[in-house]
This record gives C-alpha cells, structure tokens and sequence, in this order.
C-alpha cells in the first residue's frame, strides 16, 4: 500500500507530560511507527542527549537499536541527522519523534494495521492510529483517511480498506498491546502555547540544541479535524530532516554507503495552497517604521513589495541585503565578454585542508563507513588520478581522518565553492555557502519595544523569494521550486547584540545559509524553500510557539547556530 505523506497537524497542548512515538520512513514516503519497546529504548536515549549539543561525534548521539530489539542490530539512529542507517547496507531513512496525549491511542498502546500483499501486518502511521480511534470512539463505522492526506477509507464494520480511486480492499485490524512510553514536556513557565514541528525547530543543526532553549522543537501535537472541514494552518512553511549530507545536499547518489532517500509524493498531486495572506499581523500597522540607511546594491536581487502593515514613508526605501548567487560558468563569462575565473580544484581543496597519514588509523571512515585501513566506499563511484581509493588523510584543524577519495566525493556532491565542513565535528574550512535561492531581504526599525528588551526598539527583517526552477546545487535540478509563505517577517532587538546579529544574518544571507530547497515538515511538499538551521523569531508580541519573545536566550543560541554556518565576528572585520 503506497500512502501519501500527511501534513503535520498542531493543536493547543499544556499538559506537561505526552506520549512519544517515533516513526522512520520508507523510499514511498511512508511513516512507520516503532514498536513501543523501541520507542521506548528510544526516549529514554533521546531524553539523556537532547540537552547536550549535537554534532560532536558521529557515535556519541547515535542510539542502536539492536539493544531494544535484536532483530534490529543492524540499526542505528543518528540524533543529530534524524537519520536511521543500516550498517550493513548502507541505506539511511528520515526518522521523527511525535507527542501525543496520554489518552491517545498510542498512549493506551491501541495500533491499526493492514494486511499487506505478502500476507504480513504493518501498522498505519501513529497519526493515522489515533485518528482512526476517535473517530470509531464517536461511532463512524466508516472513516476517511482525507483530512490527513491519503487517498482511503477505512469500514470498521468490516474490518477492510478501501482505495478511494481504484476501489481495491484490503483487511486491517485493531491491535491493543503495551502503551508507548510517557515523557516529559520541558517548557518555560508560563507556556501553554501550540506545539511546533516547523523545520526552524526539526533542524538537527551542527548546533543542536543549546542548554536552556526550550526545545518544543522536537515534538509534533496532532490534531484531527472533522472531515467536512478542511485543516486551516497559520504556521509558516518550513522543510524537514534529510539523509546526513554535511553541507544539507542530498545523500551522495551513487554510493552505497549514503543513497539518495526518496521522499517524493508517490500521489503526485500539486500540494494544497497554504494562501498567500499577508505575514505582517494589522497590530502593526500603526507603528512608524524608520528604514535604514541604503545597504549595498541591490544588484541580483529580486525587488519586492512590502504588503500591507507597516506603513512606508513615501519614496523611502528599505535597506536591502542581495544574495550572493553562483559565480557564472566559464561558457557564460566569455559569452558575456567577461575574464573567466578558475574554479578550485577538487583535489586541490582536499589537499589544502588535509594532511596524508602515512599509517591508517583503525577506526572506521564515518563518511563510507569503511574502515580506513581498506579502499574507500567511493571508490567505484569517484574518479581521481590525484587520489588513490586507499589514500587516507587527517583534517588540519580537528584531526578527524577520512578516505581522502571520500572527502573528494562529499565535496563534488556539495557547492564545490571551495570550502569544506568535518562531517564529524562540523570544523569549517574555508567559507561556506549554501544553495539558498535568489532573493531579497530587507531591514527597517521601529520604536516599539520587543517583550523583554523594553528598553530599545525593533529591528525588522523580512526576506522574500520567489517560485523558480532549481539550479545543479539543488535536490532536482532543472525542476520548479515553490517558495510559500513569503515575504517571512522577522524580529531582533534593536541594541547592540540585537545589531550584531543582524550584520551576521546579512553575511548569511549572502552566503545562501539562510534558506535551502528541502522538504516541508509543516506539509510534506517536496521541492520547496525551507529554513536552513537558523532560528528566527517570527513573532513579535507573543511567544505561543517559542518562536516569539520574551526569550533570554535567543540571540546567544542563535550567534552559535551562525558560528556553526561558519558566520562569526571576524567575518565582520573582514568586510
């Protein structure tokens, strides 16, 4: 049964405890729940490191699985990629973790399932579960399976599925077996507001979570709607986990060590409109906004018109930050009569940020997962006459050791801008830029005070980009992106550390770091513009999400989500 992936759905939530399930995803875009020991096994490991900082270790935030289950040896979870791999084939599949309430069907271990082709049981999604509970709960003895995006119905009195299109049936039964595991929502005092799963909060960033930030990110609270209403979201659209790739590209296709995960819509079908209602809330129209003073030039970007809210002063302009877009190719530059400039090599990157061990260590390569001591698992895939399939080197700065023909590989799967970042530790070497796509982001002020900085002002940011068509750096390269959701307003304290985020986030935004092409966690979308691992904070006079203020620790958490970029203070005294 190939079933569409369903929006994530939120709901008003203040209960401090919750019921976690963790799913992982097949190459259909199916979500499939854990058993509830796993889960178990799972929590408890998730909830000793969600307070630690991820991205220190490749094995020190990864949880195998054979410990809960045997049959699952060959598995492990890799927190900081939310990423299951198999060790034994390679093959890496997108996992998350959703709350539910303690009344759930989870939460009193009730689990549907259908009967499959080959005659065995699989269990629906944890969503589907539950929904189907209440719905039978309020006496539909015939459910469906619309309103979370599949294409089905569900007969209780029969105990069978049906295709909505083709009509073909299929058994499915009720299962009550051990309730899955209880845990504890840590939240501020005071918050009672909407669990979020937008990809500003699911982002595994180099980062991770920082101590003190209160991590609503990890969790997803759903809610059902009855069928005759559709779902209304307000959340802002954001992307979801992908396969561990270092710079946030796709897995490295090819290689058996890392394919690509397939998380297209197997439905096929344009995703919902979300609206196109204007992000500035009308609180804000009465405010006076000062635009700053004119940045640098606009060239390359893509002019845009504020929407209705804050009122503009005639014939002003906001202050405009351009993306820094890919360097044309050497055919472009001489058609443009223009000098062209060499790229680095490949080989020679590898080289400038490398040392050549002489004596394997032995250990494994994280990258191929190999070990050091044998031929690289890119060797079948990447071809090099510099560098040899046995070649093993050391980065210069953290000491972590690779096939250097795996280095060589990640780097030709990312920008080849000429950087590279440890897939260990998350070093940078050199500048990192993103795939973020062409743009605009704009920068005024205003006098009123942000909750918890009253003694200054507001800064303003609103970025906006257009729906285009992917470039070579993106997941699908020569296909239509969607970019919903946009103008996206943003918020900062008007005072000194407030001002040197921004001038950050300006050095980010010109590196492309601040969005990418992805998948939407908030809807499933694929090939669509989603945050990269920067939290923002989206709104200004509430903090219902977490993503709003007040909140002590924002701007310290996120000057350490930039340094993770790359973005520091000396990118400043180098301008």
């Amino acid at each position: 049964m190939a079933m569409a992936p369903s929006p994530s759905l939120v709901q008003v939530y203040t209960s401090p405890v919750a019921v976690a399930v963790w799913e992982w995803q097949d190459g259909l875009g199916t979500w499939h729940p854990y058993s509830a020991a796993v889960c178990s096994f799972i929590e408890q490991q998730f909830v000793q490191q969600k307070g630690q900082r991820f991205g220190l270790g490749s094995l020190a935030h990864s949880i195998p699985l054979g410990q809960a289950d045997p049959s699952l040896a060959p598995y492990i979870i890799d927190l900081p990629s939310w990423t299951q791999f198999r060790q034994d084939t390679g093959t890496m599949r997108a996992v998350r973790r959703h709350l539910f309430p303690q009344h759930s069907a989870p939460g009193r271990g009730v689990v549907w399932e259908w009967l499959s082709d080959d005659g065995s049981w699989t269990a629906y999604e944890a969503s589907v579960c539950d929904y189907l509970e209440q719905q039978v709960a309020r006496g539909n003895q015939l459910v469906d399976l619309a309103p979370l995006g599949y294409n089905y119905t569900v007969n209780y009195a029969t105990q069978t599925q049906t295709n909505k299109t083709s009509s073909f049936c299929r058994s499915v039964r009720r299962q009550a077996g051990p309730p899955y595991p209880v845990t504890t929502i840590i939240a501020p005092p005071g918050h009672t507001g909407v669990a979020c799963s937008c990809h500003q909060c699911l982002s595994g960033s180099g980062t991770g979570p920082v101590s003190g930030r209160y991590r609503h990110s990890m969790t997803n609270l759903p809610a059902y709607p009855a069928p005759q209403h559709p779902p209304h979201r307000t959340a802002f659209v954001f992307g979801t986990h992908q396969a561990f790739a270092p710079y946030s590209k796709p897995s490295l296709s090819g290689a058996r060590s890392a394919p690509r995960l397939n998380t297209t819509n197997p439905w096929g079908a344009a995703p919902p409109s979300l609206g196109s209602q204007p992000l500035y809330r009308s609180s804000l129209s009465h405010l006076g906004l000062q635009h700053l003073p004119p940045g640098s030039s606009t060239s390359g970007a893509v002019s845009a018109s504020l929407p209705s809210g804050p009122s503009c002063s005639p014939g002003s302009i906001p202050a405009t930050v351009p993306v820094q877009m890919p360097k044309p190719s050497r055919v472009q530059q001489a058609l443009a009569g223009g000098t062209p400039k060499p790229e680095p090599q490949p080989e020679q990157v590898i080289k400038n940020y490398t040392e050549e061990l002489q004596v394997p260590p032995d250990e494994d390569c994280i990258i191929c997962m190999e070990k050091l001591s044998a031929a690289s698992g890119y060797s079948d895939v990447t071809d090099s006459k510099a560098i040899g399939p046995l070649a093993v080197g050391r980065l210069t700065k953290c000491s972590h050791a690779f096939h250097l023909l795996c280095l060589l590989a990640m780097y030709c799967n990312g920008n080849k801008d000429g950087s590279l970042q440890c897939p260990s530790c998350k070093t940078i070497y050199g500048e990192k830029t993103g795939t973020q796509p062409q743009g605009k982001m704009e920068v005024l002020r205003f006098q009123m005070s942000l909750p918890g900085h009253e003694d200054c002002g507001t800064i303003l940011i609103v970025y906006n980009i257009p729906h285009g068509i992917q470039g070579p750096e993106h997941p699908n390269p020569g296909k239509p992106f969607t970019a919903r959701g946009f103008p996206r307003q943003c918020y900062l304290p008007d005072n000194a550390q407030g001002r040197k985020v921004l001038e950050l986030l300006k050095v980010a935004w010109k590196r492309r770091l601040i969005f990418t092409v992805g998948t939407s966690s908030t809807t499933g979308e694929t090939d669509t513009v989603v945050w990269n691992e920067i939290h923002h904070k989206t709104e200004m006079d509430r903090n219902v999400t977490g993503h709003g203020y007040p909140d002590p620790n924002y701007l310290q958490n996120v000057l350490a989500e930039l340094a993770a970029q790359g973005v520091t203070e000396d990118c400043l005294e180098q301008q």
